[in-house]
């Protein structure tokens, strides 16, 4: 066998027999074409295409992070705020993705920039702070929707961060102070109006058993002579009653 036998059985290893093989990895699907017609989908391993004839496109089928730029939207109560977003989108079609769209991916991220604006614009700023689990929902819904011709999945879609204007901010700090102010006199006047109940029916008890009303004038002036450290000489209430009494009467 001549260097030359040699040569051209090297040479028809890499230019026949080696580019006839393709390895196509677990989280692949390679689409084949054959003359640019398109003949089918090879699944993971090894696999044999025709040479020159055949040309296999290689689609990764795991999940792609798009991520929405920074957006100035304005909500229906015509509040500018600056929204970003996150999609997480897999390609569950391997052919429909090479075939339909050239890029899923850039198609997939700029309509998600779209379907934001749209339905930021169709929602309320408190909406958007307090329910943003719907917004999310409803966005997921509608890119899911429009890109599974393309072969392509919105498996989550998530509203991140939410910046309002700052004259915005401080009238909702003006706001929560108010709120925390009024529900401090709310507690306060509840406070009151059972210490008031809790007087009453113990004025209401007492004039009922003149004896417990003795025994708590006698606890008051017990109380008052220790934190004044003197001596009291008690009064009974009769005296003291017939002697309002000849006062009134005077």
């Amino acid at each position: 066998m001549n260097t030359w036998t040699i040569v051209g059985a090297i040479a028809l290893f890499f230019f026949i027999v080696f580019p006839a093989f393709k390895v196509v990895w677990q989280y692949e699907r390679g689409v084949v074409f054959r003359f640019g017609k398109l003949i089918g989908e090879r699944g993971a391993g090894l696999n044999f295409i025709i040479p020159y004839i055949d040309r296999m496109i290689k689609v990764d089928m795991r999940v792609e992070t798009l991520v929405v730029e920074p957006q100035e939207v304005i909500t229906r109560d015509n509040v500018t705020v600056e929204v970003d977003a996150v999609v997480y989108c897999r390609v569950v079609n391997a052919t429909d993705a090479t075939i339909i769209v050239k890029d899923y991916i850039k198609a997939t991220g700029q309509f998600a920039l779209t379907t934001l604006r749209s339905v930021l614009g169709k929602s309320d700023l408190d909406e958007l702070l307090a329910h943003r689990d719907r917004i999310n929902d409803r966005l997921r819904e509608i890119i899911d929707e429009h890109t599974e011709p393309w072969g392509v999945e919105a498996g989550i879609v998530e509203v991140k961060d939410v910046v309002l204007p700052e004259s915005m901010q401080r009238a909702m700090a003006r706001q929560a102070e108010a709120e925390r102010e009024k529900r401090a006199t709310i507690i306060h006047a509840d406070g009151e109006r059972l210490a008031a109940d809790a007087l009453a029916e113990a004025g209401d008890r007492l004039a009922k058993s003149p004896a417990s009303l003795q025994l708590r004038y006698l606890q008051t002036l017990v109380e008052i002579a220790s934190e004044q450290n003197a001596t009291i000489l008690p009064i009974p209430m009769d005296i003291v009653r017939e002697v309002t009494g000849a006062l009134k009467s005077a």
